[in-house]
């Protein structure tokens, strides 16, 4: 299965030379993940156990559509790793692509 969704950038997105903030494009790929996640698992409890080195490749300024896309990778007994892409709907140009590792969390 893949999901996406789309965020508009917004001015509270943007860094300090106008173009779209890493930690935002972080803060948006680990809640998309968790909404996947926890859907594919059909459980809230879900955390984040890894999500790979990041390299953006492109950016997006203020008014683009930005696209998060999560697609399975693999799946285990207790966890779930997914692929995000991110990608800039005006130019089309992938911003960055990440394998993040989600852990069913199991409460003791």
């Amino acid at each position: 299965m893949i999901y996406r969704t789309r965020k508009m950038v917004a001015p509270k997105d943007l860094n300090a030379i106008g173009t779209l903030f890493g930690g935002r494009v972080l803060d948006w790929i680990d809640e998309e993940a968790y909404i996947y996640v926890s859907c594919q698992l059909d459980s809230m409890n879900v955390v984040t156990k890894t999500i790979g080195r990041i390299d953006f490749i492109h950016g997006a300024t203020h008014g683009d559509i930005v696209e998060i896309g999560m697609e399975t990778v693999s799946m285990g007994k207790t966890s779930i790793t997914v692929r995000a892409t991110i990608r800039n709907m005006k130019t089309k140009k992938i911003i960055t692509l990440r394998k993040i590792l989600k852990n069913k969390y199991l409460q003791t």
